[in-house]
């Protein structure tokens, strides 16, 4: 382990004043959408071509307007239940995806639960109680299931109350399905996760997920370095695309960055645009284009050297080894 962390540390730190070769498109990834309330036309970047984005989703049962001149099956649209509603029988979500399925003709195939149940609403999170949390499931999603479609479990916060959370909601949620007479188990598709933090952090948190819930493909709808330097963001982004995708239990992920560096929550250099409006090189990357050079800060353009592309994957393969010793 000491052998394998030593030389991590060397690469990581020799890796910051170069930059990642170009990520290519892969079809996995997807849009964490936050419309733009003032700049409208920011919307529109994330499916101009050439775009390797292949669906979106936008914390709401309903899609975004500003797509609806993109079909479902080019730009997939997920539905998500965010939180819980103000009654625990209410059932206004399942109604909502229903009539997309039934009443306007959307082939609605995944849907997204709960963000965060486990983190607090100052931070983002839906802040529910597991027992609650499996009642409003039940009451939701397994309708859709029986319908065909595919629900993700909740997507709790990448800190130690998630998988416990979750736990605790599976274990009320079975006993809602079962009777005096038949033990059964609430089902799900697949995993979805959120991570902000490091390389080496997000792999440890994925193989929890794994080794948690065996033989279910995982969703990443969140994640990123934030508050970091731009190199270090920019290693940290191709690291973890490159990762993402070599994977077969990653099924999709979405970065979180759609938005300008001057409203970043996670920090500007996190962001994929720029202060003005304009794709950083994580934001072409994450589209399968050529880096812009684009600064977050600005729209001036600055060189660096290219990391060669067995560098880059010689790292990921170092981390994923020391993680797993």
């Amino acid at each position: 382990m000491l052998l394998y962390t030593t030389a991590f540390a060397a690469l990581l730190a020799a890796a910051p004043s170069f930059i990642p070769p170009v990520t290519a498109a892969s079809s996995k990834r997807g849009l964490a959408f936050t419309p733009n309330e003032t700049t409208r036309a920011d919307d529109k970047i994330w499916v101009e071509k050439p775009t390797s984005l292949t669906w979106y989703y936008n914390y709401e049962p309903r899609p975004e307007p500003v797509y609806s001149d993109v079909s479902q099956s080019e730009f997939e649209f997920v539905p998500m239940m965010w939180g819980a509603p103000d009654s625990i029988d209410d059932t206004s979500f399942l109604s909502t995806v229903e009539s997309l399925i039934k009443d306007q003709g959307v082939n609605i195939t995944n849907v997204l639960s709960f963000n965060e149940p486990d983190g607090p609403f100052v931070y983002g999170g839906s802040n529910m109680e597991p027992s609650a949390a499996a009642q409003i499931w039940v009451n939701n999603m397994i309708p859709l299931q029986e319908l065909g479609v595919r629900v993700g479990l909740p997507a709790c916060t990448g800190g130690s109350s998630g998988l416990p959370w979750l736990q605790n909601f599976l274990v009320e949620c079975s006993k809602l399905v079962s009777t005096e007479n038949e033990q059964r188990n609430c089902t799900y598709d697949f995993v979805t996760i959120h991570w902000y933090g490091n390389f080496e952090g997000l792999a440890s948190h994925m193989g929890q997920y794994s080794a948690a819930f065996p033989n279910k493909t995982m969703w990443i709808t969140e994640y990123n370095l934030n508050e970091q330097s731009l190199e270090t963001t920019q290693t940290f982004y191709n690291m973890s695309a490159e990762y993402f995708d070599r994977l077969e239990s990653v099924e999709r992920y979405s970065l979180f960055g759609a938005f300008r560096s001057d409203v970043s929550n996670v920090g500007p250099n996190a962001a994929m645009l720029s202060a003005n409006g304009s794709l950083t090189d994580i934001g072409a990357w994450y589209l399968g284009r050529e880096p812009t050079g684009i600064l977050p800060g600005s729209s001036s353009a600055a060189f660096r050297p290219v990391l060669p592309r067995g560098s880059i994957a010689a790292l990921v393969a170092l981390v994923a080894v020391a993680v797993l010793t």
